[in-house]
């Protein structure tokens, strides 16, 4: 049972729900094929009936887990720190990555953008659903746009997502795993008559690694 002090320091984002942390290789987006140890998060409401770590949704199932932990883990592997979930900014993410960039760790964030922003983050790849929309402010920041692509629908709600990002923002079509054979012709396709597009492939399936 968590105390009534563990969680006011989770609420603090001193404490997080650690669902899981592993080095391995980033596979998708702009930095796939880069050595990155990460660190997934649980707790997320975002709710997307194709999530493949529906696992992670409930923080309760998930320890309560000192930020000092993590951040050492973390050091001890890679310079490139990728924090994922869940959904991470459902908790203050500013004491993790003050922490991590203490030790001069490049911090990496994947989120949708459903709550506020928090942290100071290198890099920051923004996946949004249809949900529960992000919130305005990270359009402004975001360094990536990742969308997935389940449907053909799915390209639309692209399009209106890309309005919105800045003009720095390098825009990623991913097909959703369980249906790749179907969408990625579509993808292909659609970045083929729209260059301003890129495809992005979960990688790291197609190479067996976490």
């Amino acid at each position: 049972m968590v105390t009534a002090e563990v969680h006011d320091l989770v609420n603090k984002g001193h404490m997080l729900p650690l669902m899981e942390e592993f080095y391995t290789i980033q596979g998708e987006g702009y930095h796939k094929g880069t050595a990155a140890y990460f660190i997934r998060i649980g707790g997320c409401d975002v709710g997307c009936h194709w999530c493949d770590v529906k696992e992670s949704w409930n923080a309760e199932t998930h320890p309560p887990t000192s930020i000092d932990s993590i951040v050492d883990n973390a050091a001890s592997y890679s310079d490139t720190i990728v924090i994922t979930g869940g959904e991470p900014l459902t908790w203050d993410m500013g004491p993790l990555t003050t922490a991590l960039k203490a030790k001069n760790l490049q911090t990496h964030i994947e989120t949708s953008g459903a709550y506020p922003l928090t942290g100071t983050w290198d890099w920051i790849c923004l996946s949004p659903k249809k949900n529960k929309l992000p919130e305005e402010e990270i359009y402004n920041v975001a360094n990536e746009l990742k969308v997935i692509v389940y449907n053909k629908h799915d390209l639309i709600f692209a399009e209106e997502q890309a309005a919105k990002v800045n003009e720095n923002c390098i825009l990623y079509l991913q097909p959703e795993w369980s249906v790749r054979d179907k969408m990625v012709p579509l993808i292909v396709d659609y970045v083929m008559q729209n260059p301003k597009w890129k495809v992005s492939l979960q990688t790291h399936k197609y190479l067996n690694i976490p």
